[in-house]
């Protein structure tokens, strides 16, 4: 498959040579938690074809962004994690996920999928490093049928899959209540109550976790796009009062 490229001399350019065709980025986006292996990726990634996302990995690792490994015991199976060049997108990713949490997202789409394990990189998109000063904690969190947890330390934070060894508390929650959590329909209380979460373990740690991820306030793109246009346009929006 013949590359795509801007052929413009400018690092924005450059970089989206390499990362700007789709699943890329979304690749990237499953290899920042850790290594994968091929059928990992499938299931995150549905609707993506199995030859291309094989070639999206040959891709990633002719560019140097990804190469393959073998896992450690018990697994000892191949996978793909990324290089040092490939984790260094990590930032510029996060900043994305901010970005559609404020401006993006709105409702969910009938025809959309919902991964519960996108959640572990959620975790540090909405981190608040302020609130967790001080704080050393180890939460386990379970939605549906996925593990994953959070390592805690003094405003840093280290999200991966897979069970926490000696969780300070552990978070258990349906898929539908996270999603109506994240989108701010229902609080973890009010989840909790119902019957829908559980919550276990320390007292503070547990006291803590509210404060510690923030989910930017969803913003409309299109709001006041009117006003300004009439603005522009030297006429009056609606509302506007008129002088006499």
């Amino acid at each position: 498959m013949e590359q795509r490229t801007y052929n413009q001399y400018c690092a924005t350019a450059r970089t989206l040579d390499l990362v700007g065709e789709r699943w890329t980025l979304l690749l990237i986006r499953e290899l920042l938690t850790g290594p994968k292996r091929f059928r990992d990726l499938q299931a995150s990634l549905r609707g993506l074809g199995t030859g291309l996302l094989a070639a999206r990995l040959k891709h990633l690792e002719h560019e140097g962004l990804a190469h393959k490994i073998t896992l450690p015991p018990p697994a000892r199976t191949p996978a793909y994690a990324l290089t040092e060049a490939g984790e260094e997108l990590g930032p510029a990713i996060l900043e994305l996920a901010r970005w559609g949490l404020k401006w993006a997202m709105g409702e969910r789409r009938e025809s959309e999928t919902f991964h519960p394990g996108w959640a572990v990189l959620g975790l540090r998109a909405c981190f608040d490093t302020e609130a967790a000063a001080g704080l050393r904690a180890l939460y386990e969190f379970r939605i549906g049928d996925e593990l994953f947890h959070a390592r805690i330390d003094d405003g840093t934070i280290e999200a991966r899959h897979g069970p926490a060894q000696h969780p300070d508390a552990t978070i258990t929650i349906s898929e539908t209540a996270f999603l109506d959590v994240t989108s701010r329909t229902l609080t973890l209380a009010d989840a909790i109550e119902s019957g829908a979460a559980s919550a276990s373990g320390d007292r503070e740690a547990l006291r803590r976790l509210k404060d510690l991820f923030r989910m930017p306030l969803s913003r409309s793109r299109t709001a006041g796009r009117s006003g300004l246009e009439h603005a522009e346009s030297g006429q009056a929006g609606p509302g506007s009062g008129t002088a006499h």
